[in-house]
């Protein structure tokens, strides 16, 4: 009988795969699903390759260093509030790496929500992609204990008194929500772009925040049974989540992607903003 039982289970890890990529994932943590659609060769193609851009920081921008616990340095780009302020704003990279791109949407939010400090960390320290071999790459070798780590040095760095907001996009989707649950009782909004959501209910009971969802129906990885699945562990948690679909693609945020939707991002924006500034007052 134990034989049959071990079988009967080995059988059924076998076949939870997610059909459009090929992947096994029973047994595979949230936070490391995303980085298996790294070996992914659809999942490749649905990321243009990033248009040249450089980065001219009007507000002060500027690369800095963190100390994380275990000694490690981490690398930011740090938009300071022009007035103190205990309000900070966690940015997350797509799998390209901490790009001129996102130094630019971190510094869009800074200017458009007024007196708050903007922290966009350097997941892949110091790693920059400007293929997608190389950003599957670093996106499948990426261990989330590292990214923990960068984000508790962010937080010494931002203080006690910080009030965190989070927000990523793709890869960085995912890191958001990681990042709001690691801040704990600092963590005052979370935004997610098209990311893998927390799937353990035990962990998200321990979140301290509301979770802003922006969902492009036609994605296939971050499908519906991804993020229905997201809301009933949410509703199970007692935590407040607020779902943003729009009838676009995976990455129509990104300028970049040739299925980029000006109107839909637009309204995804003006969404989160309005998240924001009722949760960092």
């Amino acid at each position: 009988m134990k034989s049959l039982l071990t079988f009967l289970l080995l059988a059924l890890c076998a076949n939870l795969v997610v059909a459009q990529q090929d992947i096994t994932l029973c047994h595979t943590p949230a936070t490391d699903k995303f980085a298996l659609f790294a070996s992914n060769k659809d999942f490749n193609k649905k990321h243009p390759l990033p248009r040249p851009y450089v980065h001219v920081s009007e507000a002060g921008g500027d690369m800095i260093k963190i100390k994380c616990a275990d000694g490690t340095d981490a690398n930011a780009y740090f938009l300071k509030a022009a007035k103190p302020s205990n309000n900070w704003i966690f940015v997350f990279q797509e799998w390209w790496g901490l790009n001129d791109h996102i130094k630019r949407e971190a510094e869009n939010l800074y200017n458009d929500l007024g007196n708050v400090n903007v922290l966009a960390l350097d997941m892949y320290d110091g790693k920059l992609a400007t293929t997608r071999e190389d950003a599957g790459k670093y996106m499948g070798e990426f261990k989330q204990d590292r990214g923990n780590a960068i984000v508790q040095g962010a937080l010494a760095y931002a203080g006690k008194n910080a009030k965190v907001g989070t927000i990523g996009w793709c890869f960085g989707g995912g890191q958001s929500m990681q990042a709001s649950l690691t801040a704990g009782k600092q963590a005052a909004a979370c935004v997610i772009y098209y990311g893998m959501p927390e799937e353990n209910i035990d962990r998200l009971k321990n979140l301290s925040c509301d979770v802003l969802n922006i969902w492009p129906t036609q994605d296939q990885w971050i499908n519906k049974a991804v993020t229905d699945k997201f809301v009933a562990n949410m509703k199970t948690a007692g935590k407040n989540l607020t779902v943003k679909s729009y009838e676009a693609d995976h990455a129509f945020a990104n300028p970049s992607n040739p299925k980029h939707n000006k109107e839909f991002t637009a309204d995804a924006y003006k969404n989160t903003l309005e998240f924001f500034k009722a949760r960092l007052k």
